[in-house]
């Protein structure tokens, strides 16, 4: 099955509008930096493209998922930021938007099967101005709704990192850490989740 079908079934099983909140790394880590161009892979519905076109910035959001894009760009023009963002259907592994941004943003950009995500993580962080930020969030557990088998070997952010390949020269890591957070299910449910945080910032 293609990554897009999956994608495209997941969506169109879930909610339709946008809880209106950013992530909480987002809104942490981007909120005291000065408004520029930002990119966000894997936008899904919408929640973190609306709210940096909010804050003052201009989004491009990407996803594979033709279904959450309609309903992130739905979202966008309730919340009267539709001038602010564009939408991007695209294959991440096998291209990323053109031109530099002074923020790129992944929150939670897993796909099922092999799926190629340092090779892509490493193209977004080519993306970013020097002077600008990537901001990487990922899952480090398992919630007990996950589709990930039980038995899922979870990266450290440091993991990641070495699988970006980047030069050390170039970046200065300002976050590298894991953090816990509550995580609600899809119905509702709730547990204790880590994440890992990825803060970078280029220096040229």
């Amino acid at each position: 099955m293609q990554t897009e079908t999956i994608w495209n079934d997941i969506y169109a099983a879930g909610p339709q509008t946008s809880s209106g909140k950013p992530g909480l790394a987002l809104s942490q880590f981007a909120g005291p930096l000065r408004p520029g161009s930002a990119l966000e892979l894997g936008c899904a519905r919408g929640d973190d493209a609306v709210w940096l076109a909010r804050q003052g910035w201009r989004v491009t959001a990407v996803d594979v998922s033709s279904v959450a894009l309609g309903i992130a760009a739905r979202n966008a023009e309730a919340a009267g930021v539709s001038d602010r963002i564009r939408f991007e259907a695209r294959d991440l592994a096998l291209s990323c938007p053109e031109g530099r941004f002074d923020l790129v943003t992944a929150s939670f950009l897993h796909s099922p099967g092999d799926w190629p995500r340092g090779e892509v993580l490493a193209r977004a962080a080519e993306a970013v101005t020097p002077g600008g930020h990537i901001l990487i969030v990922e899952h480090a557990s398992r919630a007990p709704w996950s589709w990930s088998p039980e038995n899922t070997r979870f990266p450290t952010a440091e993991d990641t990192l070495a699988s970006m390949q980047l030069s050390p020269e170039a970046w200065r890591h300002r976050c590298l850490c894991p953090v816990s957070r509550t995580a609600t299910g899809p119905d509702g449910q709730s547990a204790t989740v880590t994440d890992n945080v990825l803060f970078l910032q280029r220096l040229r």
